[in-house]
């Protein structure tokens, strides 16, 4: 496990694309493209798995290995995204945890929504 903290890895991957120029290739569009596809790739690993397949695809080091690099080229593309925009990723996604607890409740909560859950 890193002990590197998002605004770290963040920090890295600015200098990194700043080392190499790359900064106005990263536009909002291009990244939040390059993330779709970055993810694609992910999915592709486990096309055509049955479920117990994809379950015990970290046991086989290829795929493992496969995988763990897309989870890494989602993971960059969607920091790089953030900064661009000035969006804290981790203070996004508390507020939508946030959201979705009143919008999706415990069955058997008060005010249940009644909505399907996702």
């Amino acid at each position: 496990m890193t002990t590197e903290s998002i605004e770290d890895l963040t920090r890295r991957l600015t200098a990194f694309a700043a080392a190499r120029s790359w900064q106005p290739f990263h536009t909002p569009k291009n990244l939040a493209a390059a993330l779709t596809v970055e993810a694609g790739e992910l999915l592709e690993i486990f096309q055509w798995l049955t479920p117990e397949q994809a379950v015990a695809v970290m046991s086989e080091p290829d795929r493992a290995h496969r995988v763990r690099d897309e989870v890494a080229d989602v993971l960059a593309y969607l920091l790089q995204f953030c900064a661009v925009l000035g969006v804290d990723p981790l203070a996004a996604l508390s507020a939508k945890i946030d959201r979705n607890e009143l919008r999706f409740p415990v069955p058997g909560d008060v005010g249940e929504a009644g909505e399907g859950g996702r």
